[in-house]
């Protein structure tokens, strides 16, 4: 009665691992799922809006050079003004000073720049800058993200491959178990031969129940990534293990890091904008000279109309505080230019630290999946010799779920060193900058 209730039991479980694996299965590229969770990602939000800030700064800068326009207009009410007209009034006006009780005042005002030091045009080109260096640093932070997702997408494959191949072992296991009951009823095997055949068949399905909940949870996870339910199946691409290639010399991945890092690119475009804060600071001791024109009109009834005032000129506004002021904002630009340079250089260290990591870590997994391979080679066909002995008397039953167990854990290294390897690899060339998100 226990024999079949077990049985039972691994028939509903085998049968609900099958049910979830095609319930809403969604396959999934690598290439779809990172764009998918870049797509998704919050984190690019806010790359998103340091970039509308910096487009703004630059509108901002570009509308300095535009000609601005002011109109003004009050309405006073006066109290008992004096009024002292020195202007010698007609005669027979009796003498008598008209009272000003009221006073109405327009004002029409319009300036140009035409000379600034340079400021507007380098204030222009600075925010143009930062545009780029913050639509880079995007890129970069993409290609971040990017990996991560591989990171969570090696995992699902991983952790699916193991079920894959323990629900293959344990339905092997079964069969042998029902094999060796029968050979026990006939008095060939003794019942402890049988009893460790069990045991390890327990110990299968024990692997079987953590590999299912690995894998349940990194489903979820690779969900929560891209956007979709959480109860969306993901049915991983089995191709992906195949991107592992060649490597070229590690010099060759170097280059390409400086040549194509957006990180790098972006630090480069920040330290142009940076320069030309330094000449912005610099016009600060520059007069600037303005084309002004404006309109005047103005009433006070029964003492004086003013219209058609209009008039144009030429303003100069210079701060002669400057002679004896430190230029602050000069002192403030050359110590960023001084901080961007000196993060630049750690940068460049970094780079190279990274580059040559992660090119190491990719020739290891290589290696690993070569000595895997060996290993796994080596296993199956002890296995299969145990196998044979073990049919012919000449080797025990502890032998052959010894053989059996090494076989499984040697054929999960294989598969689990070619996914840690087209990650690795994978991290190389982001690192090195040749992999995009595009």
């Amino acid at each position: 009665m226990k024999k079949t209730y077990k049985s039972f039991f691994l028939l509903f479980f085998l049968g609900t691992l099958n049910s979830l694996y095609g319930q809403a299965a969604k396959q999934v590229t690598l290439e779809e799922a990172i764009n998918m969770g870049i797509q998704n990602s919050k984190n690019l939000a806010i790359d998103k809006a340091k970039i509308q800030e910096a487009t703004a700064n630059y509108v901002e800068a570009k509308n300095n050079r535009l000609p601005s326009l002011k109109i003004s207009a009050s309405a006073l009410a006066l109290a008992n003004a004096n009024v002292n007209l020195k202007i010698t009034t007609p005669a027979g006006s009796g003498g008598s000073t008209p009272k000003a009780n009221s006073a109405f005042y327009g004002n029409v005002s319009a300036s140009l720049p035409i000379f600034t030091g340079g400021r507007i045009k380098y204030g222009i080109q600075s925010a143009d800058y930062l545009i780029i260096a913050a639509k880079l640093s995007t890129e970069n932070d993409q290609l971040a993200i990017g990996y991560n997702i591989a990171q969570a997408y090696n995992n699902l494959f991983k952790s699916s491959q193991q079920v894959k191949v323990l629900k293959e072992n344990l339905l092997s296991s079964q069969k042998r178990d029902l094999s060796f009951q029968k050979l026990e009823a006939n008095g060939i095997i003794a019942r402890n031969d049988k009893l460790k055949a069990n045991l390890q068949t327990s110990n299968i399905e024990l692997q079987l129940l953590d590999a299912s909940n690995n894998y349940n949870i990194a489903n979820i996870n690779m969900d929560l990534m891209l956007g979709l339910p959480e109860s969306t199946i993901l049915e991983i691409d089995p191709n992906y293990i195949s991107e592992l290639t060649e490597n070229h010399e590690v010099s060759y991945y170097v280059n390409k890091a400086f040549q194509l890092r957006t990180d790098l690119q972006s630090i480069d475009y920040q330290q142009k904008a940076s320069e030309l804060g330094i000449k912005v600071a610099k016009t600060e001791n520059l007069p600037t000279i303005a084309l002004t024109g404006g309109y005047i009109a103005a009433e006070i009834p029964n003492v004086l109309t003013i219209t058609n005032a209009a008039n144009i000129g030429i303003g100069v506004q210079y701060n002669i505080d400057n002679l004896w002021k430190k230029n602050s904002s000069l002192m403030r630009a050359e110590a960023t230019n001084k901080k961007i340079s000196a993060t630049r250089e750690l940068l460049n260290d970094q780079i190279k630290l990274e580059v040559n990591r992660d090119y190491q870590t990719s020739e290891f997994a290589k290696k690993k999946i070569s000595v895997y391979e060996k290993a796994a080679d080596q296993a199956n066909e002890n296995f299969r010799v145990t196998t044979n002995k073990y049919n012919n008397g000449l080797a025990t039953i502890t032998e052959l779920l010894d053989a059996d167990a090494a076989q499984i854990i040697a054929n999960l290294n294989v598969v689990n060193a070619k996914a840690d390897g087209a990650l690795a690899y994978r991290k190389l060339l982001q690192s090195s900058g040749i992999m995009t998100t595009n």
